[in-house]
C-alpha cells in the first residue's frame, strides 16, 4: 500500500476541517436567527468574514487575484457567499431541520453534474456509488428529523435555490483556483458576497441594537470559522481534486449536525437518525477512496499553506 503524500494529507485535512466547521454552522444559525433576519445575519457573517480574512492577507502580503481569477470569484461571491446565505438563513425559518437538510443537499449531485458538463470532471463508478449511498443516507436523516407539517412551499423552494446556488458557485470557483490562491478566492468571494447584501445594512444596525450578546457572537463566530476558515480550507482542497469529488465531501454534514446537535443542544438522536447519519459518512469514504480519485494538476499559483 502506497503512503499518502504530503500534499494529498493536507488536502484531507482541510476538507475535514471544512466539514466540521460547516456542520457546527447549522448550530450557530439556529441561535443567531431568533434575533436576525436572514439578509442581516448573511452580512453580518461576511463582514466578519472579510475583517478576518483581511487581516491575515495584510500579514501574509497577499496582494489582489490576477484578472484571470475575477470572473469565478465574482460569480461564486454572487451565488454562494451572497445568494446562498441569505436563501438558506431564510429558509430554515421556514421549514423544519429535517426538510432543509434533505433539499440542500441536492447539491453535491448538481455540483456533479454541472463539473461533468462544464470543466469535464470525470464520474468514476465509486463517486456516483458514493454519492448515491450519502444521498440516501441524507435522505433518511431529514426524513427521520422532519416535524411533520412544519413545512412550507417557500421555504423548500429557498433551500432548493439556495443548493442551486451552492452547486453554481463551487463550480465557477474551480477555474479562479487555477490562477489565484485559496486565500485570494475566498477573501474576495467573501468581499463580493458583503457587498451584494449590502442592501441588508439597514436591518442589520438596528438589530445588532436590540439582539443579545450571544446571537451577536454566533454570528461573529459564523463570519470568522464557517466562513473566513472553512471556506478557504474549501478552496485550498478544492484546488487539489475535482470539484464533484468535493462536493460528495459535504454529505458528512448533516450526520455531524446530528452529532453537534446531540451534544451541543441535548437532542438526543433516534435509531433512523443515526442509520441515516452513518449511511451519509460511509458514502463520503467511498466517494473519497483512492479508485475514486482523479486529482487535478497542482496550480501554479496555489500556495501550499493556507
Amino acid at each position: 500500500m502506497s503512503v499518502p503524500r504530503r500534499p494529498d494529507l493536507l488536502a484531507t485535512g482541510a476538507a475535514v476541517v471544512t466539514v466540521l466547521l460547516w456542520a457546527s454552522a447549522f448550530v450557530s444559525i439556529r441561535s443567531a436567527g431568533d434575533a436576525y433576519s436572514p439578509g442581516a445575519l448573511a452580512l453580518g457573517r461576511l463582514l466578519s468574514g472579510v475583517v478576518a480574512l483581511g487581516v491575515i492577507c495584510v500579514i501574509r502580503r497577499e496582494g489582489p487575484p490576477p484578472r484571470a481569477a475575477w470572473p469565478g470569484i465574482a460569480v461564486s461571491g454572487l451565488l454562494w457567499f451572497g445568494f446562498y446565505m441569505v436563501a438558506l438563513n431564510w429558509g430554515e425559518q421556514k421549514v423544519d431541520a429535517g426538510t432543509a437538510a434533505l433539499v440542500v443537499n441536492i447539491g453535491p449531485i448538481l455540483i456533479a453534474l454541472l463539473g461533468a458538463r462544464l470543466l469535464g470532471d470525470a464520474m468514476p463508478p465509486r463517486l456516483l456509488a458514493g454519492m448515491a449511498v450519502s444521498f440516501a443516507g441524507a435522505v433518511t436523516v431529514g426524513l427521520s428529523m422532519s416535524g411533520g407539517g412544519g413545512s412550507s412551499v417557500l421555504g423548500v423552494v429557498l433551500c432548493l435555490l439556495a443548493a442551486v446556488a451552492y452547486a453554481g458557485g463551487v463550480v465557477a470557483q474551480k477555474p479562479a483556483l487555477g490562477s489565484a490562491s485559496a486565500l485570494q478566492v475566498t477573501t474576495y468571494g467573501c468581499l463580493v458576497g458583503a457587498v451584494v447584501c449590502l442592501p441588508f445594512a439597514g436591518q442589520l444596525v438596528r438589530q445588532v441594537a436590540d439582539a443579545p450578546v450571544s446571537a451577536t457572537l454566533n454570528m461573529v463566530y459564523l463570519g470568522v470559522f464557517p466562513t473566513a476558515l472553512a471556506f478557504t480550507t474549501w478552496a485550498y482542497a478544492l484546488a487539489r481534486t475535482t470539484a464533484s469529488r468535493m462536493g460528495a465531501t459535504t454529505y458528512a454534514v448533516p450526520a455531524l449536525v446530528v452529532l453537534m446537535s446531540w451534544v451541543a443542544l441535548g437532542e438526543v438522536p433516534g435509531l433512523l437518525t443515526l442509520a441515516g447519519g452513518v449511511l451519509c459518512l460511509a458514502g463520503v469514504a467511498v466517494s473519497r477512496s483512492r479508485a475514486a480519485a482523479v486529482v487535478a494538476p497542482q496550480p501554479a499559483k496555489v500556495s501550499d499553506s493556507v
